[in-house]
């Protein structure tokens, strides 16, 4: 292992920010986050996939009423979000080191406020489809973890995936879906706060859309 990745996972032993599963709490958290991590009443919001937790840190530094978890079960990135937020004293961000299919394990019902889906896996192949961030078997998990009303945010430059999520969520019944195919030139530009993950830097640069959706399942 590279000494600089192997530095990463010994700082994420000591790194309040990080909670993973070599630390107590990993098993105690369920239902606890505010009482436990945050200790206040926030609202908490989750980025999934968050890799070096840019987008996680960008949302904690703009919205300090909100508590914000990065999820990604690569360690070796979230060491990096974990860093930055110890290094400036954010107190409303932490990293959880864990699969997206695992989120039960962490969350209760109407536990979660938003959800951030930003730039995952479009896993293209065929073979792939169960694995897809927008799966309805994933679908079921962010419907009971989020609160009534609570919103789930996608963003992705893939057109085929992006597709894909819009009907896969009306297969599921959601009817609250606002979307755009263009962000950056769409009125929904402006909640987007200039936040943008590496990935998404790069392929903007390239000229890539991004596309972009949010929704409620809310009856």
């Amino acid at each position: 292992m590279p000494r600089k990745k192997a530095l990463r996972f010994e700082n994420n032993m000591i790194n309040e920010y990080i909670i993973q599963d070599t630390k107590p709490i990993y098993n105690e958290i369920k239902g606890k986050w505010l009482e436990k991590v945050f200790k206040n009443d926030h609202p908490i919001v989750l980025e999934l996939g968050c890799g070096k937790g840019e987008y996680t840190v960008g949302l904690a530094k703009i919205f300090p009423n909100k508590n914000f978890i990065g999820i990604d079960i690569k360690g070796d990135r979230i060491a990096v979000g974990g860093q930055y937020a110890q290094t400036n004293n954010i107190k409303n961000v932490c990293f959880l080191r864990a699969k997206v299919h695992d989120l039960l394990n962490f969350f209760q019902e109407n536990e979660v406020e938003e959800i951030w889906i930003t730039f995952p896996d479009p896993h293209v192949l065929q073979s792939g489809i169960r694995r897809r961030m927008t799966n309805e078997r994933f679908l079921e998990i962010y419907k009971y973890i989020l609160k009534n009303n609570g919103i789930l945010h996608l963003k992705t430059d893939a057109k085929p995936f992006f597709e894909y999520s819009l009907k896969t969520l009306n297969d599921f019944g959601v009817k609250s879906i606002a979307h755009t195919d263009d962000l950056y030139q769409s009125e929904m530009n402006e909640k987007h706060y200039g936040i943008k993950t590496r990935f998404e830097q790069i392929f903007t640069d390239k000229g890539f859309k991004i596309n972009y959706l949010h929704c409620s399942f809310s009856e």
